[in-house]
């Protein structure tokens, strides 16, 4: 990408973070929902909807196969969709942008219908591994006629006319893998079983249940679950309130936390279990996050969320955590490196297959704004201190999330962080500057 196509940020420290706010709609929760509706006979309506890059394209490419999608206000659709196994022939390739979590949904919905279809990407997206979902939807009836190195971007997928029941036993703790096997297990008759060694968040088995499917999840192992689907139901319609995202609202969050006398009010985030790992360390570290009214939105909980500025410590992150907060990381090593004492993050293999290799990335960001960090094996080490120096440029490598973090820390250091672009941060969080902005964040 040429320079002058790029759109730079800089992050400088002034004042606390105050006031209360409501993040964007899940992203998860949000393709879900449109894939799901797409696979149901009859009308459902989502609301609070993320309207983020990643998410349109999901929309964009359900009204391809054949599906109605309509937006009737700010984050609310309404969806018709074609039933299980009836998404019809697309006219040209599927183009899911930056979204990997959208891709591989939609491979696996898709591999369930008897059409041939062209998922094609960005380019940080071309380099992502597609082969780990293509495996058990193969052995399932799908066919790739034809993909890129590694089973990359583009790629061509002949779904099954016949779909065949499986038990696949996850060899990553990956929900879009485990989601992906689900989904074409809803055209296959009998029973579609998936094994994981640790549980990942579970956002597609409570909304298959949502509308309509019959799922069982039971535990394996020490961390794992089993997860059994019933083949070929009549998913119903149903509507969908989008809560807020918790991966969006790491970044005012983590923010508020570092910035001084900070009092920061987040509303309506959701709180599921398999999605609060980075509240579970920041707590340890010493954070002061207070839980507020809860209750339950289509099958998720919600809480609002009080953050105030917090002095924080050091702490070794346990591996099994890491499915309940792979996105968080980079935010939360930005958090670390403001924390009295070493953090050390075990466990982050998946890191370095997200949309850079967020690993390398994240210890990029926080070397060049002073901090010491190491690599070593699948393990993040960084030595925190209560001042961190910043004055970096930080090379997003059309990441949102490294964007964002780079922007939290530039919030906190003695110097301004700069990124080298922000556009992406689109793909996740439109509206993140202004909602920054408006709690007193200096970004220009």
């Amino acid at each position: 990408m040429n320079r002058a196509d790029l759109t730079p940020l800089t992050a400088r420290r002034g004042g606390p973070l105050q006031g209360r706010t409501r993040v964007p709609g899940d992203k998860s929760i949000s393709h879900r929902a449109l894939i799901l509706g797409a696979m149901t006979v009859g009308e459902s309506t989502v609301a609070g909807l993320l309207e983020g890059e990643d998410v349109l394209h999901t929309a964009a490419a359900m009204r391809a196969l054949g599906a109605r999608l309509e937006r009737t206000g700010e984050g609310v659709w309404r969806i018709n969709g074609v039933g299980v196994a009836g998404f019809a022939q697309s006219l040209g390739p599927l183009d899911f942008g930056n979204s990997g979590t959208g891709c591989r949904l939609a491979i696996g919905a898709v591999a369930g219908s008897p059409v041939t279809t062209t998922f094609i990407g960005d380019a940080s997206l071309s380099k992502r591994p597609m082969r780990r979902v293509l495996d058990p939807l193969e052995q399932m009836g799908a066919r790739v006629i034809e993909a890129a190195d590694g089973g990359r971007l583009p790629l061509t997928l002949q779904g099954a006319a016949d779909p065949v029941p499986i038990t696949y036993e996850s060899p990553v703790p990956s929900a879009q893998l485990k989601s992906a096997v689900l989904l074409a297990g809803l055209a296959a008759p009998g029973e579609t079983t998936v094994i994981e060694a640790e549980a990942t968040r579970d956002h597609t088995e409570r909304m298959l249940r949502h509308f309509g499917a019959k799922l069982t999840s039971k535990p394996h192992g020490e961390h794992g679950r089993r997860i059994t689907l019933q083949g070929q139901p009549e998913l119903e319609p149903a509507n969908v309130l989008v809560p807020a995202d918790p991966s969006s609202a790491a970044f005012p969050l983590v923010a508020a936390l570092l910035v001084p006398g900070s009092d920061l009010i987040l509303d309506a985030v959701m709180t599921n279990p398999l999605r609060t790992g980075l509240l579970t360390t920041l707590r340890e570290m010493g954070a002061t996050i207070e839980t507020l009214a809860t209750r339950d939105d289509g099958g998720e909980e919600v809480a609002g969320l009080r953050v105030t500025a917090s002095k924080l410590k050091g702490v070794d992150v346990p591996a099994e955590r890491s499915p309940s907060m792979i996105d968080e990381y980079p935010v939360l090593a930005v958090a670390a490196s403001f924390a009295e004492g070493v953090t050390r993050m075990r466990g982050l293999k998946e890191l370095r297959v997200k949309e850079s290799d967020r690993l390398e990335a994240t210890a990029a960001m926080l070397r060049a704004n002073g901090v010491t960090v190491e690599i070593e094996g699948d393990d993040l080490i960084v030595q925190g201190k209560a001042t961190v120096a910043g004055g970096g440029e930080v090379a997003t490598h059309m990441d949102h999330r490294i964007a964002m973090a780079a922007l939290v820390m530039g919030l906190a250091t003695d110097n301004p962080v700069r990124i080298d672009d922000s556009a992406f941060i689109a793909t996740s969080f439109p509206g993140f500057v202004e909602l920054m902005r408006a709690l007193g964040a200096d970004l220009a």
